[in-house]
């Protein structure tokens, strides 16, 4: 575990504010639950998000998957929620190098894109689909 906590959002970026404790954000964003079914469409969905650039998984209808970040077959058995959060919502609390997105937040960042600028790349809500949907990944690729 981290020995650090960062802070809340700040209000003024327009983002539910969240702690961050130790290597997860241990509560949902708004206080909100998410739907799996929705979190895999978005993980799966190329133009929202863009997981399958980086993370192969259990998508077998999905062709050329990534192999730059760990597969998420069986990440529900290796992350808890909280510790998915955090990596979703901002990863360079753990990895400031990480290459991965900063999926809610909007501070610190490099070559934002224009359709991005100004917000987040996946709401409070949508955040919480996904969390959702990875926690339910609990067998690793090849399993029943």
């Amino acid at each position: 575990m981290l020995a650090f906590a960062l802070g809340p959002a700040r209000a003024e970026e327009g983002l539910v504010p969240y702690a961050v404790v130790g290597d997860a954000i241990p509560e949902p964003l708004a206080g909100l639950a998410g739907d799996p079914a929705r979190g895999r469409a978005i993980v799966a969905d190329r133009t929202r998000g863009l997981c399958l650039l980086c993370h192969a998984g259990p998508f077998p209808e999905e062709r050329f998957q990534g192999n730059l970040a760990p597969d998420l077959a069986g990440v529900g058995a290796r992350r808890s929620p909280a510790q998915l959060r955090l990596r979703l919502v901002d990863g360079r609390a753990l990895n400031p190098d990480t290459i991965m997105p900063s999926y809610y937040s909007l501070s610190g960042l490099a070559r934002v894109g224009r359709a991005w600028r100004g917000r987040p790349i996946l709401s409070a809500g949508e955040i919480e689909d996904v969390v959702a949907f990875l926690a339910t990944l609990r067998e690793p690729e090849g399993r029943p």
